[in-house]
């Protein structure tokens, strides 16, 4: 269910490939996401700082001033850098355009990458930073890409977070060979195929994409495919969480109710349920509704992305 006609193309900060282009001249090389997310997409490396002529090694810099609007300031000699990577930085997103990218990892805490978070100095240099900055190429790829999936190797820790992202990006990467198809029944198809995981995220917008492709025959092509990409990203950008799982699990359950006998069936609901307590791992019942398609032929559900959202190798959901 996850074949797709090219590999993914993630944007990412140069550091996390391994690339020596810190300050220091060193590193910070991320093992999952270089050998293990590697093997199913194409890194598209960036590194702001070099990019932008500051050489290797460099002078540390930090974030100073107003946190919503800060300035980009050498250490020790205290040039501001703020023009120029600003205007690299218009000019580099204009270029990623033409990437297809279907995502970003930044790196965690950089003034010119951190995406949230990053330390933001007073003036005078007294007093403790405050954690509310956002690196100054961070920034302008998240304006220019506002519901292109973003994260930060450091969140990308958190298991339920990295499930999401990579959710994301491999639903982005469908839709878009999809979409480049321009037809209705592309689209319908791709809708039914990605409902239960559309619901898993927010039901609301669920509903709405829905609503929106019943009435496909009434809307331009380019406006129907622009509305459904707009709602579809903002739909999984919403964390999906037990209770919703436990929802969407339910509902497929309701699929075998005239053919599972009575010890299958309790078997079944025995997991969800401990599933719902947080006693077992997503993989756990939806590894035995896999098993229960396959054996009693349920074609709607074996269309399901939900039962395989990305590659089973990832382990995702082993951990959520």
């Amino acid at each position: 269910m996850n074949g797709m006609e090219t590999r993914i193309r993630i944007g990412i900060s140069s550091c996390l490939t391994g690339e020596k282009v810190r300050y220091d001249g060193g590193h910070a090389r991320d093992p999952f996401l270089m050998d293990t997310l590697g093997k199913f997409v194409d890194f598209v490396p960036v590194c702001p700082e070099a990019e932008c002529g500051l050489g290797i090694p460099r002078e540390a810099m930090r974030l100073v001033g107003d946190a919503a609007n800060p300035r980009l300031i050498t250490i020790h000699t205290r040039i501001d850098l703020t023009g120029r990577m600003g205007e690299w930085a218009a000019r580099r997103v204009r270029e990623l355009e033409n990437e297809q990218l279907c995502g970003f990892v930044f790196k965690s805490r950089s003034p010119s990458s951190g995406m949230e978070r990053v330390k933001v100095y007073r003036e005078d240099g007294k007093g403790s930073p405050q954690h509310k900055g956002v690196g100054l190429f961070a920034r302008a790829f998240m304006d220019h890409f506002p519901l292109l999936p973003v994260e930060d190797e450091g969140r990308l820790h958190d298991p339920a977070l990295r499930e999401n992202f990579i959710t994301r990006i491999f639903v982005l990467k469908r839709w878009r060979e999809t979409a480049a198809a321009e037809s209705l029944g592309a689209l319908v198809e791709f809708h039914t195929r990605h409902k239960l995981l559309l619901l898993a995220h927010n039901e609301r917008i669920y509903r709405q994409l829905g609503q929106l492709v019943a009435r496909g025959k009434e809307l331009k092509a380019t406006e129907l495919l622009a509305e459904y990409e707009r709602l579809m990203l903002m739909a999984l950008a919403c964390m999906s969480t037990v209770k919703k799982n436990v929802n969407v699990l339910m509902h497929m359950a309701g699929y075998f109710k005239k053919v599972l006998g009575k010890e299958e069936k309790q078997e079944l609901l025995e997991l969800i349920d401990q599933y719902s307590k947080e006693y077992l791992p997503l993989i756990v019942p939806v590894t035995l509704l896999n098993h229960y398609v396959r054996k009693y032929g349920e074609k709607y559900l074996a269309g399901q992305y939900y039962l395989s959202p990305h590659p089973i190798e990832l382990a995702l959901r082993n951990h959520v």
